[in-house]
C-alpha cells in the first residue's frame, strides 16, 4: 500500500520528535487495519474489528470519527481483497487525509477553550 510507504518516507526526514511519532502511529495502525482486512471475511467484519485500533486516545472520541472511518475501511479492504491499481490507491489515500482532516479537527476542539461572546 503506497500510504504505508509515503507515510515512513516522511518519518525519515522529520526533524520533530513528536510528529515522527505520530507518524510511526499512524504506520503502526495501518499496518494492522491492512492485517484486519486481510483476515476479515466481509467488510462488517473488518470494521468490529478496526474500529479499536486506536483511533482517537483512549478510543473516547473514535465514535465522532465515524463518518471519515467508513471510507479508509471500505477502501482497505477492497485493496487487499484484489482491487489494487492507482484508482484504489488514490481512494485509500484520499480516505486517510479526510479521516486525519476530522481527527486534527477534533484535537483542536478539545484543545480550544470557548470564547465569551460580547
Amino acid at each position: 500500500m503506497r500510504l504505508i510507504v509515503e507515510l515512513e518516507s516522511r518519518i525519515a526526514g522529520e526533524e520533530s520528535l513528536f510528529r515522527a511519532q505520530l507518524l510511526r502511529e499512524d504506520v503502526a495502525r495501518l499496518r494492522k487495519l491492512r492485517e484486519l482486512a486481510v483476515a476479515a471475511a466481509d467488510r462488517e467484519t473488518l470494521e468490529v474489528a478496526a474500529r479499536r485500533l486506536g483511533w482517537t486516545q483512549g478510543e473516547q472520541r473514535t465514535h465522532e470519527l465515524h463518518a471519515a472511518l467508513g471510507p479508509l475501511f471500505d477502501a482497505v479492504f477492497a485493496f487487499e481483497h484484489g482491487d489494487t491499481g492507482e484508482a484504489s490507491e488514490q481512494r485509500i489515500h484520499d480516505a486517510w487525509v479526510a479521516l486525519t482532516r476530522e481527527r486534527v479537527e477534533r484535537l483542536v476542539g478539545c484543545l480550544s477553550t470557548p470564547v465569551p461572546k460580547p
